[in-house]
Order: structure tokens, then C-alpha cells, then sequence
């Protein structure tokens, strides 16, 4: 899957708050076998209908980059042994380092952090660690951490700048970020008009991965009450619409044999032409360079003609000129 020439990355660089933009107001691209509209968010109810189901992400974002002697430190997630999965990144925040398994790093507060080993085995730029003494990951990043940024992003901003407002469950190295356009007045909105919203969990490491490889394991849950809805949804004919791949990943890791069952755990599932979605019927995303491992996830919900149709009418001569990343615009499949 690649960009068409006409098509122009635009990053953006700080949030659209800053750029004097509601968060509800950014540019939304519909994009259905029939056309592309461009609009922004904040008509969304406009392009769903009484009875779709909407699905979010309630993980809410950790300030997971820390300091530490040597390298700067990404947390991304948290093992069930208490071990820590980090990544270590060059001073300049440029990419990814690689330290010596049994490397001890000074952390703030008093905290060491000691390198074990690659995680998962095999690779080289996540590596399990523990710290000493042990310390609860929240709390220590909520006292120590910062918010991870990219060198595309401008300045530093709060964690509330990188937090959905329905966020509830801590957890996440990075924000789930295709549901920050969903303020609060958008989503009484969508109520209003008779889309029902059901939440999953769905916690997120560090998303700097290299383009070869696949997702990370993740910790996910998908509610009784959620997972009862997907259901009627889909025997009443309506459409389950994810917010984000985050949600795609939870709802499709929890289904079985076209329906979806009550699951807490751990997913290492990658969805893709092998194993399409088999109970979203549609995504609202953000905007990712296609080489991004998770662009293979937004074919698997739309079908490749349309993901490259959707990109392609991002770049066509008249279009707006739409930004991208976790600050940027938003696009909604419907397949």
C-alpha cells in the first residue's frame, strides 16, 4: 500500500487547539464505496444512522517517557510478572538504541532499571526490565513521566492534551488518538441522533515500531454489556463502527465464530487480508503514513480498494489540505 504521487504528508506539529481549532472541528474525510466527503467531526452524526453502534477506547494515557542516565526511556506497558516492556531511545530522540542485556539505568526518584532481555525474543528494540525497588507504574510515571512526542510534534504539551475525554482506564504508552476528536458535545450528539456508544479497554505500547514488524502484544477487555451489543447490532442489521484500530483489535480478539464474547487478557492477534474483521463494519481513524504496520488493519475492515481510494482522494487536486498524526485530521471508512 503506498501513497499516490499527488498525495502530501502534512504533519501536525502541535494540536488543533493550538491552531485555533476545536478539537471536534478537525477536517473528517467519509469515505464509502461511492464517494468521499470532506467534512469535519464534528458532523459525524451526520454520516452514521439510529442504531450503529459507535465503539471507544476508555485506556487513558500514561506520561510514559522518563529520563534516565544515559538514554531516554519509553514505558509500554506492563507485564504480568511486574516487569516493565520499555524502549530506550537516543538522547536526541531520533530512533531507537540498543543496550547490553544486564545494563542498569539510573532512573528519577531514586529507581534503577535493569535491562533483562528482548521482548518478545527475537527482536531488538523492546526489552524486558525490572526496576529496583519495585514502584507502581502509574503512580512513578504520573510523578516522573512525561508525555511520549515525536520530533514531528512542536513544543511539549500536557498529558491532557494526549488524553480522550472518555479516557478512564490508565494504562496506555500513547494515546489512542482517533477518538480525541469525540468531545463531550459530539457525543451527546451522536446519542442525540440514536448511536449508541459502548466502550472496550484496549492499553497500547509504544507505537515506534520499525515497518516490518507487527503489533505488539496488548492488554485488552471487552465488557459483557459491550460484547451483548456488538451482537443485537449486527442481528438488527446495523453497523458496529470502531473508533481507531485499538478497538478493532479488542472486538476482533474477542470474536468467535461471528459473535463476541466477555474477554480479559493479553492479544497478539494481527488482522489483515489472512484474517479480515469479521465484526466491524466500519472505522473512524486518524491519518498514518501507509508503511505503518496498522494500515494492513484498516484493509482488513475496508477492503484495500477503498483504503487506497481513501488515500488517493486525500491527495486528488481540490481536496482540503489535510494533516496527520495523533494532532491531525480524521477519515471514516464505510465499507
Amino acid at each position: 500500500m503506498t501513497l499516490t504521487p499527488q498525495t502530501t504528508i502534512r504533519e501536525a506539529a502541535v494540536p488543533p487547539e493550538a491552531r485555533g481549532v476545536a478539537r471536534d472541528e478537525v477536517r473528517l474525510a467519509v469515505v464509502t464505496p461511492a464517494t468521499t466527503v470532506h467534512t469535519t467531526a464534528t458532523h459525524l452524526p451526520d454520516h452514521l444512522r439510529p442504531g450503529d453502534l459507535l465503539v471507544v477506547n476508555t485506556s487513558a494515557t500514561l506520561p510514559s517517557a522518563v529520563a534516565s542516565d544515559r538514554w531516554g526511556v519509553h514505558v509500554s506497558t506492563l507485564l504480568d510478572d511486574g516487569s516493565w516492556v520499555v524502549e530506550l531511545r537516543q538522547p536526541d530522540n531520533s530512533g531507537p538504541s540498543t543496550p547490553v542485556p544486564g545494563e542498569v539505568l539510573a532512573l528519577p526518584g531514586g529507581v534503577s532499571l535493569r535491562v533483562l532481555e528482548p521482548h518478545p525474543a527475537g527482536q531488538s528494540r523492546l526489552w524486558r526490565a525490572r526496576t529496583s525497588p519495585e514502584v507502581d507504574r502509574a503512580a512513578y510515571l504520573h510523578r516522573w513521566g512525561r508525555p511520549i512526542h515525536y520530533r514531528y510534534v512542536h513544543g511539549e504539551w500536557p498529558i491532557g492534551a494526549l488524553q480522550n475525554v472518555y479516557a478512564r482506564h490508565p494504562g496506555s504508552a500513547e494515546m489512542p488518538s482517533a477518538g480525541r476528536p469525540l468531545t463531550e458535545r459530539l457525543l451527546v450528539s451522536l446519542m442525540a441522533s440514536g448511536v449508541v456508544v459502548a466502550p472496550v479497554v484496549l492499553h497500547t505500547g509504544v507505537a515506534s515500531q520499525e515497518k516490518h514488524e507487527p503489533p505488539q502484544p496488548e492488554e485488552y477487555a471487552v465488557p459483557a454489556a459491550t460484547a451483548r451489543l456488538v451482537d443485537s447490532t449486527r442481528a438488527a442489521g446495523r453497523r458496529v463502527v470502531a473508533v481507531g484500530t485499538t478497538v478493532v483489535r479488542a472486538l476482533e480478539s474477542a470474536a468467535a465464530g461471528g459473535r463476541v464474547v466477555p474477554t480479559t487478557g493479553w492479544t497478539d492477534l494481527v488482522l489483515g487480508p489472512e484474517r479480515p474483521a469479521t465484526v466491524v463494519d466500519g472505522l473512524l481513524t486518524g491519518l498514518h503514513e501507509p508503511e505503518a504496520s496498522h494500515l494492513h488493519l484498516l484493509a482488513a475492515v475496508a477492503g484495500r480498494r477503498l483504503v487506497d481510494r481513501a488515500y488517493a482522494d486525500l491527495g486528488a487536486a481540490g481536496a482540503p489540505a489535510y494533516l496527520w498524526h495523533e494532532f491531525g485530521d480524521s477519515m471514516l471508512l464505510l465499507p
